[in-house]
């Protein structure tokens, strides 16, 4: 938790700042998808955390699932905003978005759950 309040403090503060000190040229708008990645990450993790414990039928999420997951919020949040630079973002887009990312990681999981490790 307290990577998640790291990465979602730095990253917040750094939007709030690049917003209210740039122009949107192309650099700071680099800056904009990377400090918002971070803030996505970083607010989504707890959340994150608490959904797969209350959810997880007896089997508990590690570090790097949580934190595959976060990313994927993040990449889900980014998506939406390029998409909508050029207006091209709907609804349906935005929906088949989300099921392709939750279809990755469904994959993912299972892929991860059938690896045989011995110290089980």
């Amino acid at each position: 938790m307290i990577a998640a309040g790291v990465l979602g403090l730095s990253g917040w503060l750094g939007l709030v700042l690049l917003l209210t000190n740039s122009l949107p040229t192309v650099g700071p708008r680099w800056l904009f998808f990377f400090l918002l990645t971070l803030a996505a990450t970083g607010s989504s993790l707890p959340f994150l955390w608490m959904l797969n414990r209350r959810f997880s039928a007896g089997r508990t999420a590690t570090a790097s699932m949580l934190l595959r997951q976060a990313l994927l919020v993040a990449l889900y949040s980014d998506f939406c905003i390029w998409l909508q630079i050029n207006r091209s973002l709907s609804l349906p887009v935005a929906i088949l978005i989300a099921l392709g990312l939750y279809a990755m990681e469904r994959l993912l999981r299972i892929i991860d759950r059938t690896q045989w490790r011995p110290w089980r």
